[in-house]
C-alpha cells in the first residue's frame, strides 16, 4: 500500500458500501414491484438473492485480501466499479428483461427469483468484496491492537447497514425516487472506487477511469428514460393509463404496481369498470335499500364507488387509503371531489382499532391483488373488528381474486367470515370461469342474505351476477378444509401461489 491509510478513512469506506449496499437491496423491491408486485414473495426473494450476492463477495473479498496490499486494493476498486457500472445499469437492464423473463418462466415465484437474480445478484456480489479487503488491511495496520481494529470494521459495517436501511425507506426512496436513488448509490460507488485506486497507486489506469465513466453515463441513460410510474410514491409505482375509445370523453385506469386498481369516466360517475366495484356496488345499494346509509371504505384506489355513491347522495362517507398519493392521484386524474368525504391516510385496520366509537351501515374492503394481499386484512380478528364497527343489520363487503380450479383463499377467506358473521355470500359473474384464468369474487357478510337471487350491473358492459349456491359452498367447504386465518398464522401468499 503506497501510503498506510489510517483506520478512520477505512472505517468510513466500510461503512459507505455497507450503507449502499443496504440502499440497493431496498431500492430492489420498490423497482420490482411494477412487474411482479409487492409480496412476501418478492421480498423473499430480494434477500436470498442480495445475501446470496453478499455471500459470494465476501468469499471473493478474502481471496483477493490474501494478497498484497497494494493488488487487493486496486482490485478492489476496479470491482467498485463494477459495483457502480452494474447499479447503475439496473433500471436499464430491468426494463429490458422483464417482460422476456416473464413470459418465459410461467410460474410467478419462479419469475419473481429470476428476475431478482438477472439484475441485483451482480450488484450484491460486486459490493460484498471490500468488507475482508478492508478488515484485512485494518488489522495488519496494527498487530497489537488487531482486534480493536476488526472490531471497529464489523461495527462500521452494521451500522452502515443500519443507516442504509433507514435512509432507502424514510428518505430516499419517498424523496428521490428509485431511478434517482440508484444514480446517488452509482455515484457513491465510483467514489469507493476511487479512493480504492488511490490508495493502491492505480487511479491514473485508463481502464478503471474509462469504468467509471461508463457506469456514470448508464445513469444517465436511466435517469432520461421514461420510468414505469406516473408518480412513484412511498408506497407504490403508480400509473395512469387512459383506456377511453373517445378523446372527448376520458376514461382513466389505475395502476398500483403491477395491478389495476380500478377505473372511472369522467362523465359517467355511477358506471363501474371493473366487476368487483360493480358487484359491491350493486350488492350494497340493494342491501341498504333507496335510503342514504354511511359507509367506511377500506382502501381507496381509484375512489370509483366513493365517487358514484358521494354522486348519488349515499353518505355520510369515509376512506382509508393509506397512500396520500393515490388520493392525490384520485382528485387529479379520477375526478374524485373530496368534499364531503373523509379521508384518513392511515392503515384502515389501524383506523378503525383508533375510533371505537365509530359506526358504519356498509364496510367496502379492497385489499385483494394478485399475490400481495395485506394479511392483516383478511385475519379473523380483522373480521372481528369490522362485525363491531358495524350497525345493526350491516354489511361487509370485500372482494378476492382466487383461480376457480383451486379456491384455497376463498375458501380460507369464507371460513374466518363465517366463524364471526351469520351469513355470509360468495358472488361473482354468472357466467362459467376460464379453465386456468383467476375469477373475481367479491364475499357478503351480514346478519343475513340479500334479499335478491341474482344483479345486473353496468362493468361497464350491463353483467350478471350471482350468489355460488349454498350447496356448492358447502361441498367446497367440506372438500377443501380450509383452515381459518389468524393475526398469528394467515398464509394468504402461499394460498393464493399458483404451484
Amino acid at each position: 500500500m503506497r501510503n498506510a491509510a489510517p483506520l478512520s478513512l477505512l472505517v468510513a469506506l466500510q461503512a459507505a458500501v455497507s450503507a449502499v449496499s443496504l440502499v440497493v437491496e431496498i431500492v430492489a423491491g420498490r423497482m420490482l414491484a411494477p412487474y411482479v408486485g409487492m409480496s412476501l414473495y418478492t421480498w423473499t426473494s430480494v434477500i436470498a438473492v442480495v445475501l446470496a450476492g453478499f455471500s459470494a463477495g465476501h468469499w471473493w473479498g478474502g481471496r483477493i485480501a490474501d494478497g498484497t496490499p497494494d493488488r487487493a486494493l486496486r482490485l478492489t476498486g476496479w470491482i467498485m466499479g463494477a459495483a457502480a457500472l452494474s447499479t447503475g445499469g439496473a433500471l436499464v437492464l430491468l426494463q429490458a428483461v422483464a417482460g422476456p423473463v416473464m413470459n418465459v418462466v410461467a410460474q410467478p415465484v419462479a419469475a419473481i427469483v429470476a428476475l431478482t437474480t438477472a439484475v441485483f445478484f451482480l450488484p450484491s456480489l460486486f459490493a460484498g468484496v471490500p468488507a475482508p479487503v478492508l478488515a484485512q488491511i485494518a488489522v495488519s495496520r496494527d498487530s497489537e491492537r488487531s482486534g480493536r481494529a476488526l472490531g471497529a470494521m464489523f461495527a462500521a459495517g452494521a451500522v452502515g447497514a443500519i443507516a442504509g436501511t433507514l435512509l432507502a425507506g424514510f428518505v430516499f426512496i419517498p424523496w428521490l425516487g428509485s431511478a434517482w436513488t440508484l444514480a446517488l448509490v452509482t455515484v457513491i460507488y465510483v467514489l469507493a472506487a476511487v479512493l480504492f485506486l488511490i490508495m493502491a497507486g492505480a487511479l491514473r489506469r485508463a481502464g478503471a477511469v474509462a469504468l467509471c465513466v461508463a457506469a456514470l453515463g448508464l445513469v444517465g441513460l436511466s435517469l432520461a428514460r421514461p420510468g414505469p410510474c406516473t408518480r412513484e410514491s412511498a408506497y407504490f409505482c403508480i400509473r395512469v393509463i387512459d383506456v377511453a375509445s373517445d378523446p372527448a370523453r376520458p376514461v382513466n385506469l389505475l395502476v398500483l404496481d403491477h395491478l389495476s386498481h380500478g377505473a372511472s369516466a369522467r362523465d359517467l360517475p355511477r358506471v363501474m369498470f371493473t366487476e368487483f366495484t360493480a358487484m359491491i356496488d350493486a350488492i350494497a345499494r340493494v342491501r341498504m335499500g333507496d335510503g342514504p346509509f354511511s359507509a367506511f371504505f377500506i382502501g381507496g384506489g381509484s375512489y370509483s364507488v366513493p365517487r358514484a355513491w358521494a354522486d348519488r347522495g349515499i353518505g355520510p362517507l369515509t376512506v382509508a387509503e393509506i397512500d396520500p398519493a393515490v388520493t392525490e392521484i384520485a382528485r387529479e386524474s379520477f375526478w374524485f371531489d373530496p368534499e364531503g368525504v373523509t379521508v384518513l391516510h392511515e392503515d384502515a385496520r389501524a383506523a378503525l382499532l383508533r375510533r371505537p366509537e365509530a359506526r358504519y351501515d356498509v364496510i367496502v374492503g379492497d385489499a385483494f391483488g394478485d399475490i400481495a394481499v395485506p394479511a392483516h386484512l383478511v385475519s379473523r380478528e380483522f373480521f372481528e373488528l369490522v362485525r363491531a364497527r358495524l350497525e345493526p343489520g350491516g354489511l361487509f363487503v370485500m372482494n378476492v381474486i382466487d383461480y376457480p380450479d383451486r379456491m384455497q383463499a376463498l375458501a380460507a377467506i369464507a371460513a374466518g367470515l363465517q366463524a364471526v358473521f351469520p351469513s355470509v355470500e360468495i358472488w361473482t359473474e354468472a357466467t362459467a370461469p376460464v379453465p386456468g384464468a383467476q375469477r373475481v369474487f367479491v364475499l357478503a357478510a351480514g346478519d343475513g342474505p340479500t334479499p335478491v337471487a341474482s344483479l345486473m350491473a353496468d362493468a361497464p358492459e350491463p353483467t350478471q351476477f350471482a350468489p355460488l349456491a349454498d350447496a356448492f359452498v358447502d361441498q367446497l367447504m367440506g372438500r377443501l378444509r380450509p383452515r381459518v386465518l389468524t393475526d398469528d398464522h394467515a398464509p394468504i401468499d402461499r394460498l393464493l401461489a399458483r404451484w
